[in-house]
């Protein structure tokens, strides 16, 4: 009664697979390109992230700051990975989203809206990583 949408094996499956990868790619390269600026901002401008802010986690933000940059640097290069659905883009892919994660939780008494963006970007590229297989 209900046809297969796709040939299992066939064009349509890899056009999918292929697609999800590039998603994936271009979300890390986003979030990465967000990481990056980030980092410059805390480095240039201390005041601007610790402003007004009296809470548990307290950060030095040039150190806060070089790490944001170091997640972005490397996003740039796992971006790269995940394109090309690369073993160990996809398996890098995923842990540094989890990094990302965790930086931006630490970040979120100050810039709520900003940190839960990252965030949601960040578990949207861990659903459409979990979804491309690698390339043999």
């Amino acid at each position: 009664m209900f046809g297969r949408g796709y040939d299992e094996g066939g064009e349509g499956r890899r056009l999918i697979i292929d697609a999800t990868s590039l998603f994936a790619g271009v979300l890390i390269l986003l979030a990465s390109l967000f990481s990056l600026l980030q980092g410059a901002a805390a480095i240039a401008n201390d005041e601007l992230y610790s402003e007004g802010s009296d809470y548990l986690y307290r950060f030095d933000m040039d150190v806060w700051g070089t790490v944001q940059l170091v997640i972005g640097a490397l996003g740039l290069l796992v971006a790269y990975g995940v394109i090309r659905r690369s073993s160990w883009g996809l398996v890098c892919g995923m842990i540094l989203a989890c990094l990302s994660m965790v930086t931006n939780f630490a970040q979120l008494p100050t810039y709520p809206f900003w940190s839960m963006t990252l965030i949601a970007f960040d578990v949207l590229f861990l659903w459409a990583l979990s979804r491309v297989p690698a390339r043999e």
